[in-house]
């Protein structure tokens, strides 16, 4: 049965032969965190908890030494086919493969459909964009490498973000912060736990730059013991719209370095946060709209 082994080995390939051209380019900084991105990919559930966090402190020692180098700069090259429509391709194929899995589930873990799809689609793209560009695989990988360099350290934030919130969830911050709001919302007010736990997703995530790392602690504090145990929610969109409103956090925080100061930077623009000052207008009232969709599904 085809699951999370497949997409790992997609990852790891990845990072893994962008190891080898950092090595061939002299650029051995960037080469051993891309290897050790690779070796969390193809061994991280075999190496331990020990093993990992030993991972983990290289790759922060490694981002820590200041001898990652950028990506090297590049003249624009002319489109030579439809780049919009092969870029499409990834989420059409995500789409598509998740409702075509999930008919399947002797060929592909139900549970991990929509991420089999995805890693699937990119293998596709990819091998159309070869046909269609008449590029080489190389050129792809040597693609993706350059702006995985460009991105440096910032591309593991998320995972470290989402690690994060699992930390905190088993801490018992959930449980602490669900006694703080329950004492301030009012009784019986679905509204108010709607309201909070909305606006606590957008604003942990904000803190925490991840909507992943957020929603363990909102949801052991107010999604699962308030919307879904007292007001009897549907956990399913419980989830997903707390964490679409998550996800405006993640519109408004310098904290989501690889999504609003990373491009910042590297369109040098005059504004550090120019991207999160552009992207307020959409995050407001997207967050406002997801409450009261919320609030209109429980109720």
């Amino acid at each position: 049965m085809i699951g999370l082994g497949f997409v790992y080995l997609v990852a790891g390939s990845f990072f893994a032969g962008c190891a080898i051209l950092g090595i061939i380019d002299r650029r051995f900084a960037n080469a051993l965190f891309h290897a050790l991105l690779g070796l969390s990919f193809f061994a991280g559930d075999r190496i331990g908890d020990i093993g990992n966090g030993v991972l983990v402190l290289a790759l922060v020692a490694t981002a820590a030494s200041g001898r990652m180098r950028r990506g090297e700069s590049v003249e624009p090259a002319t489109p030579k086919g439809p780049l919009l429509a092969l870029a499409l391709v990834i989420p059409a194929a995500a789409l598509g493969g998740t409702v075509l899995f999930k008919q399947v589930p002797a060929l592909v873990d139900p549970k991990q459909a929509t991420l089999v799809a995805l890693a699937a689609g990119v293998l596709v793209a990819l091998a159309l964009c070869w046909l269609a560009l008449r590029a080489t695989p190389l050129a792809g990988l040597r693609s993706g490498r350059r702006l995985l360099d460009e991105i440096g350290w910032a591309a593991v934030m998320p995972q470290l973000l989402a690690s994060l919130g699992a930390v905190f969830a088993l801490a018992g911050v959930g449980d602490v912060v669900g006694g703080l709001i329950g004492g301030a919302i009012p009784a019986g007010s679905i509204f108010g736990a709607v309201v909070a736990y909305g606006f606590g997703m957008a604003l942990f995530t904000i803190v925490m730059g991840n909507a992943f790392a957020a929603f363990p602690v909102m949801a052991a504090a107010v999604g699962i013991p308030l919307l879904v145990r007292h007001y009897g929610g549907d956990p399913a969109p419980v989830a997903a719209i707390g964490m679409l409103a998550g996800f405006c956090g993640t519109l408004l925080t310098p904290m989501a370095a690889n999504f609003n100061i990373v491009p910042a930077a590297l369109l040098d623009l005059r504004d550090r946060y120019g991207v999160i000052r552009a992207q307020a207008a959409t995050a407001l009232p997207l967050l406002l709209f997801n409450i009261m969709l919320l609030w209109w599904v429980l109720t």
